[in-house]
């Protein structure tokens, strides 16, 4: 806040006019920040330009409930308690599908297939070397080698935690009854990484190591990522058509809704939405009515005119009828209860 206010005395003190130089603060998720790097690049060439900080979601909903900055990024939907503390409505708006993966640092030329059950041991520390029979048996052919296994999770709090944890507390229940999901949760073993550039850098510098990250930093780093087994049985490789297909079915009108071990026969199991978070009554901490229509204006041009950006960073654009929800949900906002968008 203060920030802002040190900006806007400047503007006032040298005669510049605020509006051609307004600046949106916002910061959130690692997981669509490729993407949302390249949106704001974009956009900022119109005059308005962007400051994402990527923090992670749980940074990201601190953030936006301490009312610091124009909105949020998060792979979370808010918990109710968040939404309690955020003290009028919030609301979610879907920018992109993306998918999180599981990396690992083996020298080997075939790419890994996991089972959820696979996973889930690994990460509880169940299986400890890469050549244990349980590995071996859904890879045949594959030479493992006998090499510890290193895990690394994210040690911040993380939409990217939250997607890989709720996943594994749907399909096992050893992980649901001693670890279960969140954006933060008490790791068995492994080491911590920041961010998921944090993770990536980590996997990459340890042979034997395994994390999980958003797809692009994975491809970004020319990192080896698994074909996971979904619900219907089928090894499914994460890429734009399996990720899309994650969210191909509609959405609630609030957009709130869970991806992950989809029902779609050749849908990719760890897939989400990343959401940009936002008040819906934006006349709070002294914002002008300008601001507040600056920020809805970035939110609508994200999920129409910048949704071509997302298949080149191997985002998957959000469908048809998710884009329509979008742009009721951002209708809604309002400024001293009138509409900011006409």
């Amino acid at each position: 806040m203060l920030k802002r206010v040190m900006f806007i005395s400047l503007m006032l003190i040298t005669g510049i006019s605020l509006l051609s130089a307004l600046e949106l603060l916002g910061a959130g998720a690692t997981f669509p920040y490729p993407l949302y790097s390249k949106m704001f690049d974009v956009y900022s060439k119109t005059g308005d330009k962007v400051n994402y900080q990527a923090i992670g979601s749980g940074g990201g909903i601190k953030q936006l409930i301490a009312k610091t900055t124009d909105f949020g990024g998060t792979d979370a939907i808010m918990s109710a308690e968040e939404d309690n503390e955020a003290g009028s409505p919030v609301i979610h708006i879907p920018t992109c599908l993306g998918a999180v993966v599981v990396s690992y640092n083996l020298p080997l030329s075939q790419t890994l297939k996991f089972t959820p059950e696979v996973i889930a041991d690994i990460f509880l520390g169940k299986i400890t070397v890469w050549n244990d029979s349980r590995i071996s048996a859904i890879n045949p052919g594959v030479k493992l080698p006998k090499l510890p296994i290193t895990v690394v999770y994210r040690s911040d709090g993380s939409g990217t935690t939250y997607i890989f944890t709720e996943y594994l507390d749907k399909v096992n229940q050893d992980w649901s009854k001693t670890v279960g999901h969140g954006k933060s949760v008490k790791w068995p073993i492994g080491i911590g990484s920041k961010g998921n550039p944090g993770v990536s850098g980590t996997v990459n510098q340890t042979p034997g190591a395994i994390g999980y990250v958003e797809l692009i930093y994975a491809l970004s780093n020319k990192m080896p990522y698994a074909s996971i087994k979904n619900k219907s049985g089928k090894f499914i490789t994460p890429n734009l058509k399996s990720v899309s297909l994650a969210g191909a079915k509609g959405i609630p009108a609030d957009t709130k809704v869970s991806l992950t071990n989809t029902e779609a026969k050749d849908g990719y199991p760890i897939s989400s939405f990343s959401w940009i978070i936002l008040y819906k009554e934006q006349n709070y901490n002294n914002r002008t009515a300008e601001q507040a229509k600056k920020t809805v204006e970035l939110i609508k041009w994200m999920v129409t005119e910048g949704q071509k950006y997302n298949s080149t960073l191997d985002y998957a654009p959000i469908p048809k009828d998710s884009q329509t929800k979008a742009l009721a949900l951002l209708k809604s906002i309002t400024y001293k209860g009138k509409p900011v968008l006409k």
